[in-house]
């Protein structure tokens, strides 16, 4: 039996950080640097910025997102050796529910519509790893938890953290090795 891997959709496959600074960018009049938000959460830059996380909750917002680089090449190499679970935290933005399968559909059509797990609280996963942004997520996982870099996460470092996609693979090819 393969062992399962959970994995977060929202700033580890689709890259929701590009879109945020789009909409600040064209609310604004500025697109801030990375210096500017690194090590912060977008909407909490700016006192207008706040409203912006308002478009979390539009119909449609979630459906365009980029994907982040290389995680669909990274997910096919994983899904060789591993059962591959997409566990997103949807409920909260009920709009986002449609947006997210259909996303899905589209840029990752190889993972089986089996294998989304649409939830509120993450707690209720039971799996081998699980790859996600938030540490909040992994503090009650049962698993091994892999932080993915992002903005809001640099300064957590209770999990072991991966960069990018080929960290992920990189990690994932040397526990192949140890099973």
């Amino acid at each position: 039996m393969k062992k399962r891997i959970a994995l977060d959709m929202d700033e580890v496959i689709a890259d929701i950080n590009s879109k945020y600074l789009d909409i600040f960018e064209k609310e604004l009049g500025k697109r801030p640097e990375k210096k500017e938000y690194w090590g912060k959460k977008l909407y909490k830059l700016h006192p207008e910025a706040m409203k912006f996380r308002q478009n979390l909750f539009e119909k449609g917002f979630f459906r365009d997102l980029p994907v982040i680089k290389g995680s669909q090449e990274g997910v096919k190499a994983l899904m060789e050796h591993y059962e591959v679970f997409i566990t997103t935290a949807a409920s909260e933005f009920k709009n986002s529910l449609g947006d997210k399968h259909e996303w899905l559909q589209e840029h990752f059509p190889f993972i089986h519509w089996k294998n989304f797990v649409f939830c509120g609280d993450k707690s209720i996963i039971r799996a081998d790893y699980m790859i996600d942004d938030h540490a909040n997520n992994l503090e009650s996982f049962q698993g091994k938890g892999l932080l993915f870099t992002a903005s809001h996460n640099i300064s957590e470092n209770r999990f072991t953290r991966v960069n990018n996609w080929e960290e992920v693979v990189t990690f994932f090819e040397k526990e192949k090795t140890l099973v």
